[in-house]
């Protein structure tokens, strides 16, 4: 069983900063593409950055140039810092491993972290 382990999550206001980390099994770090997703209720999850295994990056529209996604291959750690940080960022943030091994493609996910932001 792969088990992804996030953490960071919290409370802070409009304007603040928050880190989430996940870590994820050495085993299958170093192949892995690595992403951050979120959730709202009643709405669906939504891609929020991912970063590949040879580092290429995306972002969605609505996190450019506030969210930077990175990872530390040494710590099979992948890192979410959110700057800037909205009301509307308020969910479950949940981290992803995924790609294909040996042909065979896989997708882990984390159990979320919250994130709140007071207004």
């Amino acid at each position: 069983q792969v088990r992804l382990v996030e953490s960071g999550g919290g409370l802070v206001q409009a304007g603040g900063s928050l880190r989430l980390s996940c870590a994820a099994p050495g085993s299958i770090f170093s192949f892995s593409d690595m992403g951050w997703h979120r959730q709202a209720p009643g709405k669906e999850r939504e891609s929020v950055a991912s970063i590949t295994s040879g580092g290429i990056i995306n972002y969605a529209d609505s996190v450019k140039g506030r969210f930077i996604i990175s990872r530390d291959n040494a710590k099979n750690t992948v890192y979410l810092q959110m700057n800037n940080l909205k009301p509307e960022d308020t969910t479950v943030y949940y981290c992803n491993a995924y790609g294909i091994r040996l042909t065979l493609r896989f997708a882990y996910w984390g159990q979320g972290t919250q994130v709140n932001i007071s207004s």
